[in-house]
């Protein structure tokens, strides 16, 4: 059953708590910030949430304004959660608490990392850089596609097929997060076929790590 609970606190704070405070909501949205997702794709997110409860999270989170639900112009399949307006103000707060948890401790094994998680990572720890030209790469990350772009003002990740590709790659969360947190580890993923790479490598290792090549 959703939760009714409230800190009954007048402050800013208690209050976004008492939204967004209860067990996994924070995860629902860390998950709809790059995308629109299906129930079925959230489960698969968050392999750790029974899904009684992921269905009290989406239920809060849509009476409280914070998300709403959709069918996709192309179909008529399930609904789709997205963050509203609203809610879309979470993101600087969200990506600032996965800086700040950067220095915590990892969970043990088994553990999950989720697409979006890896791509957030990904946003967080690639920067643009004057020095290297505008490199696209076209990511299949866990069975869906994304295009990742880096010029020298911005970094993008976006849904879907690239107009076009400097590079290719297929991978997994979990590798890439290991790749952006050791670069060295580039090599054994290559060879191991944890990451499969259709282009040039130094092309791969100037849009993960900059021209700061001689750690690799």
């Amino acid at each position: 059953m959703p939760t009714r609970r409230s800190y009954r606190d007048s402050c800013a704070m208690a209050r976004a708590l008492d939204v967004v405070g209860e067990r996994w909501a924070l995860l629902v949205i860390r998950e709809l910030l790059l995308a629109p997702q299906r129930f079925s794709e959230l489960r698969h997110a968050l392999p750790n949430a029974a899904s009684n409860l992921l269905a009290d999270r989406l239920r809060e989170l849509e009476h409280h304004g914070v998300i709403h639900r959709r069918r996709l112009a192309w179909t008529a399949g399930p609904h789709v959660y997205e963050l509203t307006e609203w809610g879309r103000k979470l993101e600087p707060i969200v990506l600032a608490l996965s800086k700040w948890g950067l220095d915590a401790p990892l969970p043990p094994e088994p553990s999950s990392l989720s697409a979006t998680s890896a791509l957030i990572f990904l946003r967080l720890s690639v920067h643009p850089d004057p020095a290297v030209p505008e490199i696209v790469c076209r990511l299949d990350l866990d069975g869906s596609i994304w295009t990742v772009s880096k010029d020298s003002v911005k970094v993008q990740v976006q849904g879907g097929e690239p107009a076009r590709a400097d590079i290719s790659i297929r991978t997994d969360p979990k590798t890439l997060g290991s790749l952006l947190a050791d670069p060295a580890s580039l090599d054994s993923a290559l060879a191991e076929k944890r990451l499969n790479l259709i282009g040039n490598p130094l092309t791969l290792k100037q849009l993960l790590y900059g021209p700061g090549l001689h750690a690799l």
